[in-house]
């Protein structure tokens, strides 16, 4: 495909990822204006839109409250600016889905430079003319963060999926990079994709135990929620507000549920904290959704922590069938069934690697979702809110790390039981290549070519026997009755 069709398909592909985040935020707008105050006012409803697009983008706003709006809801003075800065995740975790989609059709398209990079420029432009055509006095963020923010959330998992898609094919700069992957001796070429595969697998069964967590939280103190809805005293548009605000926070609650069960918590304000050590709230904001919160907590919710090692076990269940086992011997060695069963240094080296790899690689990515979960939420207090990324970093990671390592560390008897043994009964038949299910292959071909060679000379024999005399059925005249 031509270089600029696929520079100007990519480009489409961003800005139809632009639109429709805009298009949902001012769609909601719109009629939840019509519904509650009248005949909407464009010039106050589009820099409404693009505050809520760009603050779900990660763009940091800081709120300038006039003399008379203090003056009338009794505001001190001290609260005229409020910083803004927690992001609803739904709008990001959008763009983000729809920039590794593009990234995957990018890098099939064999010019994944080029398409990541329109798509990149699109989404730039789309964001700059978003940031320039909102600017109020009440709401206001630097034009720069509102250029880069959204861009990078779309241009990071962009690149990602490109440089997935592109991995194998690519004989650029991602050809490059994986024959220096190639080159590393022994098995250790293999470790970076089974790291990758096995962060994947953790951060994906984290993400699914923290949405676990905030259900559990609904269903227990789904009480406290319904009744900061009723002291709210919210007419209908009211409620559709706040459960639509709500929902668009749903990511960033599931994050701090995750960092709740790995074990740091998260913080509601200065000088708190939720964690299931010890939770100490001051005065919370009336949001219904904060009803969740447990007002205390028992010591067993420490035993929580067990399910990110739990999430580890399982990626490392799912990766053993895929790694050396012993027996497996160095590239250009066969691999002989039973010749040993004990460990050696290089096999404890390559699966060491795996799991340092995996912890290393969840970890940082709770980090960053731990990042784009926190930020500032109101004046005063409120102005430190969500999970330390550092902290939940250090749990994630060590909690996945004994996870992995309880799997991968294990020695394997001599008849394992691993996945890939069950699969298929090779290494390989899982889909990564070990130097025994290389051998393996080898050997086979080897039997099948000395088949073929014995069928062809048994064909010849045939040929060339002669025909079988009638009187050899009647046998020697000695044993004859």
């Amino acid at each position: 495909m031509h270089r600029l069709l696929i520079a100007l398909l990519s480009a489409f592909d961003a800005l139809i990822a632009a639109a429709v985040g805009l298009a949902v935020a001012l769609a909601t707008l719109t009629v939840l204006w019509v519904a509650g105050i009248g005949a909407p006012e464009w010039s106050a409803l589009w820099p409404v839109t693009a505050g809520v697009w760009q603050l779900g983008h990660l763009v940091p706003f800081t709120i300038h409250l006039s003399a008379e709006y203090l003056a009338v809801t009794g505001i001190p003075d001290g609260a005229a600016s409020i910083a803004l800065s927690l992001a609803p995740l739904a709008f990001a975790c959008f763009t983000a889905y729809r920039g590794v989609r593009s990234g995957i059709r990018a890098g099939r398209s064999g010019a994944w430079i080029t398409g990541v990079a329109g798509a990149a420029v699109a989404f730039a432009v789309v964001a700059a003319v978003v940031g320039l055509t909102s600017r109020t006095p009440v709401a206001v963020a630097s034009l720069w963060q509102a250029v880069l923010l959204p861009t990078l959330v779309f241009l990071l998992p962009c690149l990602a999926g490109a440089v997935g898609a592109a991995w194998r094919s690519d004989s650029g700069v991602i050809g490059r990079l994986r024959e220096l992957i190639d080159d590393l001796p022994g098995l250790w070429p293999e470790v970076p994709a089974l790291a990758l595969r096995g962060a994947g697998i953790v951060l994906t069964a984290v993400t699914g135990i923290g949405a676990l967590g905030v259900i559990a939280a609904l269903l227990l103190r789904g009480d406290e929620v319904i009744a900061l809805y009723q002291a709210a005293n919210l007419d209908a548009t009211g409620v559709i507000v706040v459960s639509l605000a709500q929902l668009a926070y749903l990511p960033t609650l599931i994050v701090w549920a995750l960092s709740f069960i790995a074990g740091p918590g998260f913080a509601v304000g200065t000088a708190t904290a939720v964690s299931p050590a010890g939770t100490q709230l001051g005065v919370v904001p009336g949001i219904p959704v904060l009803g969740l919160l447990p007002e205390s907590v028992s010591p067993w919710l420490l035993l929580l922590v067990l399910l990110p090692i739990g999430a580890g076990v399982l990626a490392g269940w799912m990766l053993r069938g895929q790694m050396p086992r012993p027996g497996d011997v160095g590239a250009g060695e066969p691999a002989v069934r039973g010749a040993s069963t004990s460990w050696r240094r290089e096999d404890y080296g390559v699966r060491a690697g795996v799991a340092v790899g995996v912890a290393v690689l969840s970890a940082a990515g709770a980090a960053l979702a731990a990042w784009a979960a926190s930020g500032a939420f109101g004046p005063g207090r409120l102005a430190l809110v969500g999970p330390h990324p550092g902290a939940v970093a250090l749990a994630v990671g060590v909690e996945v790390l004994i996870g992995v390592g309880i799997l991968l560390l294990t020695p394997e008897g001599e008849g394992g039981t691993d996945r890939g043994r069950l699969a298929g009964g090779t290494p390989g038949a899982t889909g990564v290549k070990t130097t025994s299910s290389v051998e393996a292959d080898r050997a086979a071909a080897q039997v099948d070519r000395a088949v073929t060679s014995d069928d062809d000379t048994a064909g010849e024999d045939d040929i060339d026997t002669a025909p079988i005399d009638p009187g050899f059925l009647d046998g020697p005249d000695e044993i004859r009755p």
